[in-house]
């Protein structure tokens, strides 16, 4: 049967003329708002380009000079016998600096300026401080901007470092008064030369907008002083432009005689932060917009009448005829993409429209049929993967029969499928037992891979003889390797001689687990935490120790325990864990873990799991029952 529906090129038509007499004045709008926003931009992208060149040239500049007084220093100290404090202090007034700090080759400050300073661990500061411990690698030489230090994260300091002949480097900081007299030179030079266009220029002011670049009448004034005062500057955020009257000298030519005229002209300005002072980038509006004024005179000319009404004649019939069933089209498909996949697209006004209609219906009804058979798919290869994972663990209990010396059990329940958490143990040889509890940052499917890849570069490390914190500083660096997901693993690690009770452990930013005494008494393991492994490049770890007496024991748990969240977002927390703990404190390794679900469980109620949970209990018996064990 032959459809009655008309087409929209006969519609279209018929309209199109209907609507021949339209104005030419929507053209004109339009052309001149797209035109002064065409320049508009433009003029932004000049500013920001310029304020970048020169932000550029100066920080080049202070670096390059801040550099060479830190050569200068490390030259004097390379040639000294010993380095010490007072030594340093003598230096201060000499190199015009506010504070040098030396820092051996184990990262920590040996002599500085600063007494407070002494000892400090520079890999323990945070990023500010430890991006200065590449110098104990490759680098030789490191500039850093105007930041608050890592110590005390108030104190605003610049410091540039240089490596030492002999190990360790000196690094020479500047305060906020210092670095800006540094600073003054180079911005004279880089700025007094600088145009913007053919009638723009820069400045450079501190941070309450007091000009710096100009030595003349204005230096050291407000820079409202070149204002009309139509805009407060302060309010005005970095990197964005805005429009203001600013005192702009012109040549004029009266009675053959050449001068310079100063009045206030509308013009675009921006301005952006350089290590606490601001650059400000000044453009006549005039200028920016003469391009589009003679564009559009131009245009205007040519295309007075029949553009303009043709132009309105489109924008009205496609969207009478064609956007608004286009929209109706596509509120269907919103709710389509919100999931609601029971959505019938139903625009029958046209045949193009109905058969349009009839289309997406079909995809739809397809689509649906392929995401069910993906779901079961998927569930299939996560239930593969997640026995792939559990495999990989040791699950067997006991895991070493003839071995009575100490007792060990460990479980590991995910939050997905698939999880991140891993727990390990092995013997390094026949005194020494290697346990491990990590934690890979996420869930699912890519923490999985990572965990593998970590269990599996600990334990091949662990058991080619190196020594707990070795372990951890090469894993760190391997983990590092190709690591452009930004993963990351916390992670202790112990290894117990099973016949003196004495364990070498290592901590990678992992929660501090509990120590149970021979008399039934707990505790949490104090010792400081190192960084997380795959965080940063050239960490190195702390080796620890403790004795186990017969009878003590160790519970190592992942965050899945402590920030288990039930239905009043609180948290389990580390006091409740303890408090179970010493309310069983007679119950085997198998039993304490069992007692910390069931209890995590009763907190949680009917909250979902958010975070993989593990925990291994090791409770030491002593060389004693292993010989015992052997007599009978």
């Amino acid at each position: 049967m032959k459809s009655t529906k008309k087409r929209i090129s006969v519609s279209f038509q018929k309209w199109l003329l209907l609507i021949v007499g339209i104005a030419f004045a929507v053209t004109v709008v339009f052309l001149w708002s797209y035109q002064t926003k065409l320049f508009t931009d433009s003029a932004e992208n000049l500013l920001d380009l310029y304020i970048k060149d020169v932000r550029q040239d100066i920080n080049d500049t202070a670096d390059k000079n801040m550099l060479v007084v830190a050569e200068a220093v490390a030259t004097e100290l390379n040639e000294a016998y010993e380095i010490t404090s007072e030594q340093l202090e003598s230096m201060l007034a000499k190199y015009n600096v506010t504070e040098i700090n030396f820092v051996d080759t184990s990262g920590i400050v040996a002599a500085s300026t600063v007494a407070e300073y002494v000892g400090y661990d520079m890999s323990m500061g945070g990023r500010q401080t430890a991006e200065f411990n590449a110098l104990l690698g490759s680098l030789t030489e490191y500039v850093q901007g105007f930041q608050p230090i890592g110590y005390d994260g108030k104190t605003y300091r610049k410091y540039a470092g240089v490596a030492l002949a002999y190990g360790g480097y000196v690094q020479i900081g500047y305060d906020e008064e210092r670095y800006h007299e540094a600073l003054t030179t180079a911005i004279t030079e880089v700025v007094k030369n600088r145009h913007v266009g053919e009638d723009g220029f820069l400045i450079v002011t501190d941070g309450e907008f007091n000009i710096l670049s100009d030595r003349g009448a204005n230096y050291g004034q407000h820079v409202s002083i070149m204002t009309a005062l139509t805009v407060n500057v302060e309010e005005i955020e970095n990197g964005a432009m805005f429009e203001e009257g600013i005192y702009i000298g012109r040549e004029v030519t009266v009675d053959d005689e050449t001068k310079t005229e100063y009045a206030f002209e509308r013009c675009f300005c921006m301005f952006d932060e350089l290590e606490g002072n601001k650059i400000i980038a000044i453009y006549p509006y005039s200028e920016a917009m003469v391009s589009r004024d003679v564009s559009l005179k131009v245009f205007t000319a040519l295309q007075i009448a029949i553009f303009g009404a043709l132009f309105a004649l489109i924008f009205i019939l496609v969207r009478r005829l064609v956007v608004k069933n286009i929209y109706k089209v596509n509120h269907s498909l919103s709710k389509i993409t919100e999931g609601k996949l029971d959505t019938v697209v139903d625009v029958r006004s046209h045949v193009e429209f109905d058969s349009l209609s009839n289309d997406i219906n079909a995809t739809v009804d397809t689509l649906k049929r392929y995401i069910k058979e993906a779901e079961e798919r998927i569930d299939a290869e996560l239930a593969f993967a997640k026995a792939i994972q559990h495999s990989a663990l040791p699950s067997v209990f006991p895991p070493y029969p003839n071995r009575t010396e100490f007792e060990i059990y460990a479980t590991m329940h995910t939050a997905k499928e698939v999880g991140g958490d891993f727990y390990d143990f092995y013997f390094i040889d026949d005194e020494n037992l290697a346990f491990l509890m990590a934690d890979v940052s996420g869930k699912g499917i890519p923490a999985a891979m990572f965990m593998m890849t970590s269990k599996t570069i600990i334990k091949s490390l662990a058991e080619s003889g190196m020594s707990v914190e070795q372990v951890f500083t090469y894993a760190n660096e391997k983990l590092c390797e190709g690591n452009d997901a930004g993963m990351f693993v916390t992670a202790w690690m112990g290894i117990l001689n099973v016949k003196t009770g004495k364990v070498l452990f290592a901590n990678a930013g992992h929660n501090p687990p509990l120590i149970k005494h021979a008399d039934g008494t707990y505790e949490y393991l104090k010792s400081r935490a190192g960084f997380v492994l795959a965080g940063m490049e050239g960490v190195r770890y702390r080796k620890n120790e403790l004795e186990l007496e017969p009878g003590d024991a160790i519970y190592l748990y992942t965050d899945g325990v402590t920030e288990a969240t039930d239905l009043n977002n609180e948290l389990y927390g580390e006091e409740r864990l303890y408090n179970v703990l010493a309310a069983n404190k007679d119950a085997d390794t198998k039993t304490i873990c069992e007692l910390i679900k069931e209890d995590v469980d009763k907190f949680v109620d009917e909250a979902p799991q958010f975070d993989d949970i593990t925990m291994l209990a090791l409770k030491y018996n002593g060389q004693e029952e292993q010989n015992e064990r052997a007599d009978d």
